[in-house]
């Protein structure tokens, strides 16, 4: 298997690539990336410029020649590429619809063109909006509240559209948020930010009052169930997957309680009750289990481990310095 992975410099990126150049299945992997979100950082330890079996191209999605030039090796795409950051794309509408939508429109087209086997499409339970139903699975209707997920939810029903015009497997997973470790770890993320603002001893901010339900999985996980789906496509039939753990729920009230009771009893929780807490979506994974992919990790190692990264180099414990 020949895979293009967009985006691979990024954070679930820079999780996937060592997986999938471990993977006995897989014989090559071409990174596309313009390095505006991610870093040649995170290819550090990957092999690069040693390693016959990865190639990095540098490129945009938004550019078609990027992608088809970059694809034109490959029989399997992971398409990750992507502006995100939910909340910040209210002010860059123009900009996560050119990159989220149109650089998927050029994806598949190039895809079709060339005769690509299967594309994993990267989605996200954020297009479900604020739903009160505890119970939202693959055919709850979305509800998109900002630009990344209404972008997010018109390149699935593009990629659906050619994937019957086309003839290619493709599959969206509708992942949960991300926690965790990785080399290009982000931190406008919950529970990585919360990890943080702990070590630095300042309170962690809750908005609103924190009984909205979001899914969580380790970037590890998220990383692994891309590569289940491009290497057994035939276990991912379906057009979209939720992709999470039903015990991976949680209020955001309840990360923060996590954070502190790992790392610091003492922490001060702030609430700001004015503040509009975002959305709110509580999501069913059965569908999942259809697969036979099962994540791994839990929020309360994947806190842990955060800490340690920051607090441990080498075999020499260090403080992390208090920020005013």
């Amino acid at each position: 298997m020949r895979l293009l992975v967009t985006g691979g410099c990024g954070y679930i990126g820079s999780a996937l690539l060592p997986q999938l150049l471990a993977a006995d299945a897989v014989e090559h992997v071409t990174v596309l990336d313009n390095l505006a979100a991610g870093t040649p950082r995170n290819l550090m330890g990957v092999g690069l410029g040693t390693d016959a079996n990865l190639t990095f191209r540098r490129g945009d999605v938004r550019e078609y020649g990027d992608v088809e030039n970059a694809m034109g090796n490959a029989d399997t795409v992971i398409h990750l590429a992507a502006i995100t950051g939910a909340a910040s794309t209210h002010d860059r509408r123009a900009e996560t619809f050119d990159v989220n939508y149109e650089g998927t429109e050029n994806v598949v087209r190039a895809a079709g063109k060339l005769g690509i086997d299967n594309i994993v499409f990267a989605s996200s339970c954020n297009l479900y909006g604020r739903a009160s139903s505890t119970e939202i699975d693959e055919t709850t209707d979305p509800d998109p509240l900002n630009p990344y997920a209404e972008a997010k939810l018109e390149a699935e029903t593009r990629l659906r559209e050619a994937k019957t015009e086309y003839g290619f497997d493709a599959t969206a997973l509708r992942m949960s948020t991300n926690y965790g470790y990785a080399p290009g770890v982000r931190f406008n993320l919950v529970v990585n930010h919360f990890v943080f603002r702990a070590l630095t001893g300042r309170p962690l901010t809750v908005y609103g009052d924190g009984s909205n339900w979001r899914p969580f999985i380790h970037v590890r996980d998220a990383a692994r169930a891309y590569k289940h789906a491009a290497i057994h496509p035939e276990a991912w039939p379906k057009d979209v997957y939720n992709v999470g753990a039903n015990d991976g729920n949680y209020r955001i009230e309840t990360i923060a309680e996590i954070v502190r009771e790992e790392l610091d009893q003492d922490l001060e929780i702030t609430y700001l009750r004015d503040e509009h807490p975002g959305p709110s979506y509580h999501v069913n994974f059965d569908r999942l289990d259809e697969t036979g992919f099962t994540p791994e990790h839990t929020v309360r190692a994947g806190v842990r481990e955060l800490a340690d990264q920051f607090t441990e180099r080498g075999d020499k414990t260090v403080r992390v310095s208090t920020i005013q």
